[in-house]
């Protein structure tokens, strides 16, 4: 289904991503109401890696994995160029968002892109900036006006919208600053690593370790666990949530013999929780926090940084865990790996992760709408 529209200049793409033009519609701006049986917004990732062939392996699973009815924002050339690398029996629809559903059953809807995209398994192209960008606008201003209940974000790579000028520094912030434009006010985006045995969530990022001490203060731990609870109980349906915070340092510090960063950031960040009436306790020593006796006494674990939340999570479910940011008028969820670029277009993608996205995604949706209408 190859179609002529011809791919946006580069300048055209910058102004997109830092300005917003096109990100979400004047329109859009007033939340509308969404239907409960709107589809999810998938967007397509860096379409040199992994992103196509994975939608379309989870369009494959569909009923058998528990699949909800999605709809994929791509150029559907690129897709059915993907399908047939990899060897995909797959008939791409293209289709608008409120038809989706209408094609879900047999075909894999597809909503296109102005942008043209290059298909490049394998190896990142910055002529194809302009249209990842583009996928996660659509999919945001789709879930703003309605026509979506959810997005789910297939991975994308920093350096090339690095390379064409890309103002932010990753997916989530990015989605972050949409947020903002749409409820006029700063929005706080919290990363929640979701698995069957496990939640966590890392106060610090992607920064160097030897930055975390620095970065890390009483106020950010406390801003990270209100939007934690506040996202536990109105989306995921817990009416009390309890957040363990993990310790900065070896064993919480040993009351200051390893670090005094525990005694005078995050115990006064424990006490500022309590006061307000989260359900938290810390700092606790994060080598004793993720055994099951202990997880089964909270229900998301607040980390310190990167690896002191993602090592357990992906541990207990590298193939099953999902992303999802919190504090944001809307609802995201995406695999948590990366684009993979290693094996795009080998066939050998395993799309369990952005099948759980795709779950967790309509079960969110689904929830909020259910407390809501209570």
């Amino acid at each position: 289904m190859e179609h002529d529209v011809a791919r946006e200049p580069l300048q055209t793409f910058r102004h997109h991503a830092l300005s917003g033009k096109h990100a979400i519609p004047q329109s859009a701006h007033r939340m509308s109401p969404r239907k409960t049986d709107a589809p999810l917004a998938l967007s397509v990732g860096d379409p040199s890696g992994v992103g196509p062939e994975i939608a379309i392996a989870a369009w494959q699973a569909g009923d058998s994995a528990g699949v909800p009815t999605f709809y994929l924002i791509a150029d559907p050339a690129l897709v059915e160029a993907r399908a047939r690398l990899v060897g995909a029996n797959v008939t791409v629809a293209e289709t608008l968002p409120g038809q989706a559903a209408h094609h879900f059953a047999r075909a894999l809807p597809v909503v296109p892109l102005h942008a043209r995209h290059v298909d490049s398994p394998g190896k990142p192209d910055l002529a194809n900036a302009a249209g990842t960008i583009e996928a996660i606008d659509r999919a945001v201003a789709d879930c703003l006006a309605g026509r979506a209940a959810a997005i789910v974000t297939c991975p994308i790579a920093k350096k090339p919208l690095y390379d064409a000028g890309f103002g932010f520094p990753g997916h989530t912030e990015y989605l972050a600053h949409l947020a903002s434009r749409h409820t006029g006010r700063e929005v706080t985006p919290v990363m929640l690593l979701a698995g069957p045995e496990l939640r966590a969530v890392p106060v610090t990022i992607h920064i160097p370790l030897a930055e975390v001490p620095k970065v890390l203060t009483t106020e950010l731990i406390v801003a990270t666990a209100r939007v934690t609870a506040t996202d536990l109980k109105n989306r995921f349906g817990i009416a009390r949530p309890r957040l363990a915070v993990a310790g900065l340092n070896p064993h919480a510090g040993e009351g200051g013999a390893i670090g005094l960063e525990d005694l005078s950031i995050v115990l006064p960040a424990v006490k500022a929780l309590q006061a307000e009436g989260i359900d938290a306790v810390g700092p606790l020593p994060a080598d004793t926090m993720f055994h099951p006796r202990a997880r089964a006494s909270y229900d998301a674990a607040l980390c310190m940084y990167h690896d002191q939340a993602l090592i357990p999570a992906k541990t207990l479910a590298f193939d099953e865990a999902v992303n999802v940011t919190l504090g944001l008028p809307f609802i995201r969820t995406s695999p948590d790996h990366g684009t993979a670029f290693d094996i795009a277009g080998k066939g050998i993608a395993r799309a369990d992760s952005l099948t759980a996205a795709l779950r967790l995604a309509r079960r969110l949706a689904d929830s909020g709408r259910q407390a809501a209408a209570a």
